[in-house]
């Protein structure tokens, strides 16, 4: 075999094994995107909302089971405008709040890896809302989400990160758009009529701005994860007039 034909020969293999490689990372990237009930670039357009059952028992017994007021109730009026204003006046960019137990997480952009947990009750004081979460612009929040990304997109340890992941990222990172100030305002407006639905009512609700996601779980023990723009029909469809 002549010399040109041997580089032509080994141009050739390196090829076959590059396209291998990058077929592989394709694989890799589509499984990570699909496997989970969210990915890492949230709900898709074919996955707007997920019912999840849970427990049996708790779905057969709901109905039997007797409502009563929890300690959120009480104050549900004065939470409601609260929980808005922490979405989109202070630095907040996710919440759980547990209606039957009564405690709210809460996830700030100035402290990203960790969370608070407050009494709903303490919640519902505007002295207690403003001692413990500074005043910011939502445009502002929003900025902030988008260098700390940035951040990471220019930090050491992302050069770690496998080809397919970083991929995955730099996707969501380049289309990536938050909750709208419309869509947060639908979300915190239904709250109280879906904790006071007399059958199958809700216990606890995650609204993430990042994600443009609500996660929401009923006394059935069901679970229903919904894009925020598909919230609406959500409740057209489920919820009474």
């Amino acid at each position: 075999m002549t010399e040109e034909k041997l580089q032509d020969q080994q141009a050739l293999e390196q090829a076959l094994i590059d396209q291998a490689l990058i077929d592989q990372e394709n694989e890799l990237e589509e499984l990570v995107l699909t496997e989970s009930i969210v990915s890492a670039t949230g709900l898709n357009q074919n996955s707007l909302q997920i019912g999840i059952k849970g427990d049996p028992s708790l779905r057969e017994t709901s109905l039997e089971r007797k409502k009563y007021e929890s300690p959120v109730d009480k104050v549900m009026d004065a939470l409601i405008v609260n929980m808005e204003d922490l979405l989109l006046k202070r630095s907040i960019y996710r919440i759980f709040i547990g209606f039957n137990s009564g405690e709210v997480h809460t996830y700030s952009i100035f402290d990203p890896l960790r969370n608070e947990i407050h009494a709903a009750e303490k919640l519902a004081d505007k002295a207690y809302m403003s001692r413990h979460f500074p005043e910011l612009e939502f445009e502002d929040k929003i900025q902030a989400m988008r260098d700390i990304y940035d951040g990471i997109i220019n930090s050491r340890v992302f050069d770690k990160v496998p080809g397919y992941w970083k991929k995955i990222f730099l996707k969501r990172h380049d289309s990536w758009g938050p909750m709208t100030r419309e869509e947060i305002h639908t979300v915190i407006s239904t709250l109280k009529i879906m904790r006071s639905l007399p059958d199958f009512y809700l216990r606890n609700i995650t609204i993430c701005i990042v994600q443009n996601m609500i996660r929401m779980q009923f006394n059935c023990d069901g679970t229903q994860i919904i894009s925020a723009e598909n919230y609406q029909k959500f409740i057209e469809d489920n919820m009474p007039v």
